[in-house]
């Protein structure tokens, strides 16, 4: 019981220095929701060559949508003509990054892994894209009908109509409409997912000795290995990832371990692998797991030799850049975070809000 209230308290401590972040990040979200047309993404994302193939990396670095929400998005704009290279690219760097997570990273993880993090994204996307347009199916199959009862629960998907709503409102009603998205339908479709992700890291704060990854996990590539056995085949999204790296770290993970779970996690689980396959071809998917494999782990190589020669000691770096926040500012953001969260609980029930449980379950 002792053990369970410390785990709970850090489990708070951690919400602490991260609410703020997370609201910035939720809030900038639902604006890029409103505010970017799809017929714009959708636009520039067709054709061949490696163009299209970089926007759309690009384009994905900063949307707010996880591994299985970003399905539904990529059918839409293979159909609407997105090649198969750019469709594959914006696969990858959506789920892997986001504003949201980006946000997170900078409160709990240190500026190093803030920017590395969506910059390693778009390296492994646009990896991806180019492999796919050289080797992948030219006459593949399009795309499948993807529903969304597998993966985030009411996830809301962008389609012409709503776009063209979109356009049409004024600045005002959009400002709005993107606010009540951001802690409407978006806090709720992740909200589970970071509830597990901040209670695990709290657990590890207290359960798991300090050094304890530097003791029993020497690093190198044998720990990365390890870590993306861990995360290809597990459904976690961007956001509730950082936490459980952040712990890791602070335990004595090196960061480009924690850098492979944070790409492999969020972009892959077994569910959305086998959809995919159904809606980019085997090849295709094969493609896929190699890039995400191999980019992560050289990606996770480089950046513990970025730690190395900048002298930096990164289990005491990690959330050191939230400390900038005033503590009654990280105290009142903590509060509103809870009172969303009990909005939710109240609104759909326990059972609903940790349905991520059985969802996993399906993936697996």
């Amino acid at each position: 019981m002792e053990s369970l209230t410390m785990a709970l308290v850090s489990a708070w401590d951690v919400l602490k220095d991260s609410a703020v972040f997370i609201i910035a990040g939720f809030a900038i979200a639902g604006l890029i929701k409103v505010f970017l047309p799809f017929s714009l993404v959708s636009g520039r994302l067709s054709g061949g060559g490696m163009r299209p193939v970089a926007r759309a990396a690009i384009i994905g670095v900063p949307l707010p949508l996880c591994s299985c929400s970003v399905l539904p998005t990529a059918m839409t704009l293979r159909q609407m003509g997105a090649s198969r290279g750019a469709t594959s690219a914006f696969l990858i760097s959506t789920p892997e990054s986001g504003v949201d997570s980006i946000a997170i990273s900078y409160a709990l993880l240190d500026p190093i892994m803030t920017v590395f993090r969506p910059l390693s994204a778009f390296v492994t996307a646009f990896t991806a894209g180019a492999l796919e347009n050289m080797f992948g199916e030219k006459d593949g199959p399009q795309a499948v009908d993807i529903g969304h009862d597998d993966c985030c629960g009411d996830c809301e998907t962008d389609s012409s109509v709503t776009n063209a709503t979109n356009e049409a409102a004024g600045f005002m009603e959009k400002l709005l409409k993107g606010l009540r998205y951001a802690f409407g339908d978006l806090f709720d479709d992740m909200a589970g997912w970071m509830a597990v992700g901040l209670l695990a890291a709290g657990a590890m704060n207290v359960l798991i000795p300090d050094g304890f990854f530097t003791s029993y996990l020497n690093g190198g590539i044998v720990t990365m290995f390890l870590m993306l056995a861990v995360g290809l085949p597990m459904y976690i999204c961007a956001s509730a990832s950082t936490p459980i790296a952040a712990a890791m770290i602070i335990k004595g993970l090196s960061p480009g371990a924690a850098l492979v779970f944070l790409l492999a996690g969020p972009a892959t689980n077994i569910g959305s692998m086998a959809l995919i396959g159904r809606f980019m071809g085997w090849r295709s998917l094969f493609i896929y797991i190699l890039a995400i494999s191999a980019c992560s782990i050289a990606l996770g190589l480089a950046l513990d030799m970025l730690y190395a020669a900048m002298g930096v000691n990164p289990a005491t770096s990690m959330g050191v850049a939230g400390e900038i926040v005033p503590t009654w500012i990280e105290t009142a953001g903590a509060l509103a975070l809870a009172l969303l969260f009990a909005r939710l609980v109240a609104a759909t029930g326990m059972s609903s809000v940790l349905t991520v449980w059985g969802r996993l379950g399906k993936s697996s």
